[in-house]
């Protein structure tokens, strides 16, 4: 084995550079403040009941706001203040929410959903109410995002299955009748008909910070939630830097999931354009699992769809194809599949492609001292694979932020033009590309990452239907 250090990636802000994101956008500003038409107010549209609401409009007065440390911390650099969400600083954009722009849910809408018995039925009827109400602020409106607060009295209802629910699948599903639900990712399905975004929060994370309560600091709470918003609104917090000198390149991102009636695999597909983080979401045609190393893999008419509608995209954004297309999968290459995006390229002209496979490790390496092994630590196992560990230890922090012993993510390098280290640091900079996220220690590239999301939410669209294309969709 061989082991190399790879740096913490940097990225861009509006005036420098930081490695990371909080600090970035409270220092610097966030990337798109450079962008001449970009808009300022953003109008938020929340639903829920009264008291919901009444909560989630005092959260968002004090996000615009300064907001002090986790205290007591002695780690400064992880737990920092929030620089506060308005025009004079860090992300210098307004959320912009009043009475006007709510609706209340009702006692009695309450009431008719918690008296369903059915589970599929019950959180079929919470969607509908729910989704009239984005309908209404989302068109009626106007609004940018929709904020849906899930309101303690009503989240064991919908949120989780009961015993007696349980069983009753364990029986529905010998009869082959049973359709997975789960209500977040059917809402998010549905809300798209109206073409904005939302955002669902559960009444308790609107509770402010306490001592020992258990609960995320009010300053964390602020950061992550604000970046997301920000993010889902079309802004862009950050973005990875670019070498001049390099050539255009274009990463794809290939997943796979069940359909709800588990009876088909399908591909889910997560295109990230450029190191803005531009992604366009492509559905994949259903897939049959291999009878020899019992993975799903793509046909090789599959596999040369797919690469051409990806390049067709991006050629719709950029005016022109990249010259270098990164493929980041989440099983084997096969022979058929292979063959296919080779035969695309070659069709397009596009001579650089990457074919990286890229796994969950078991494996645990321990060092001397008090902490684990850095983040950014990478092994080289053979010619073609390699450990990567993208949670670790972070000198920036002075600390460890996670709970477990960090595992590595198996890098495989099926074919490629590029230098394995090259490869290796773009994907740990693409951790760092989850706006859900401004800690640093993201375990999986963005591209793996957006395919695993969307793969959980696209199920939930009908085959007739158009998904929407933009991550902030399904984040």
């Amino acid at each position: 084995m061989k082991y190399n250090y790879i740096q913490e990636p940097q990225l861009e802000f509006g005036t420098s550079i930081h490695i990371c994101p909080r600090k970035g956008i409270a220092e610097y500003n966030a990337y798109d403040i450079k962008i001449n038409n970009r808009r300022k107010d953003i109008l938020l549209g929340v639903v829920g009941t009264n008291e919901n609401i009444e909560k989630f409009l005092s959260w968002i007065e004090t996000c615009t706001k300064y907001i002090p440390p986790k205290p007591k911390s002695k780690q400064p650099n992880l737990f920092t203040s929030f620089c506060g969400f308005n025009e004079n600083t860090g992300f210098n954009a307004n959320f912009i929410v009043n009475q006007n722009l709510t609706k209340a849910i009702s006692n009695k809408d309450i009431k008719l959903i918690k008296d369903i018995d059915n589970w599929e039925k019950r959180l079929t009827t919470c969607a509908e109410i729910y989704y009239s109400y984005i309908n209404y602020l989302a068109i009626d409106k106007g609004v940018d995002v929709v904020i849906c607060i899930i309101p303690n009295k009503l989240q064991k209802f919908i949120m989780h299955q009961t015993l007696n629910e349980v069983e009753e699948t364990i029986e529905n599903k010998k009869e082959d009748i049973r359709l997975e639900t789960d209500f977040r990712r059917l809402l998010k399905a549905k809300s798209m008909q109206v073409g904005k975004p939302i955002q669902l929060i559960l009444q308790d994370s609107l509770e402010s910070y306490r001592e020992k309560s258990g609960k995320q600091d009010d300053a964390t709470k602020a950061w992550n939630f604000c970046t997301a918003l920000y993010y889902k609104t079309n802004h862009i917090p950050w973005r990875l830097i670019r070498d001049n000198s390099e050539v255009t390149k274009c990463f794809i991102g290939i997943s796979f999931y069940r359909s709800r009636d588990r009876k088909q695999t399908h591909t889910s597909l997560a295109q990230l354009f450029d190191d803005l983080g531009n992604g366009v979401i492509l559905r994949g045609s259903p897939v049959k699992i291999s009878d020899e190393d019992k993975q799903p893999h793509l046909t090789e008419g599959q596999a040369f769809f797919l690469f051409h509608g990806v390049v067709k995209e991006y050629e719709n954004i950029h005016k022109t194809n990249p010259a270098r297309i990164v493929i980041h999968k989440t099983s084997n290459f096969n022979d058929e599949g292979m063959k296919g995006f080779s035969e695309a390229a070659s069709d397009l002209r596009i001579s650089l492609v990457d074919y990286i496979t890229i796994l969950d490790s078991s494996t645990r390496l321990f060092r001397s001292g008090l902490y684990p092994i850095k983040r950014g630590s990478h092994i080289q196992i053979d010619e073609s694979t390699y450990l990567l560990f993208t949670r670790g230890s972070i000198d920036y922090y002075q600390t460890y932020p996670g709970l477990y012993v960090p595992r590595p993510i198996e890098i495989r390098i099926v074919e490629s033009d590029e230098s394995a280290m090259t490869i290796c640091k773009e994907i740990l900079s693409l951790t760092k590309m989850n706006w859900n996220n401004t800690q640093i220690d993201g375990k999986y590239p963005i591209t793996i990452e957006c395919a695993r999301k969307v793969g959980l939410i696209i199920k939930y669209i009908p085959e007739s239907v158009k998904p929407q294309s933009k991550y902030s969709f399904y984040m």
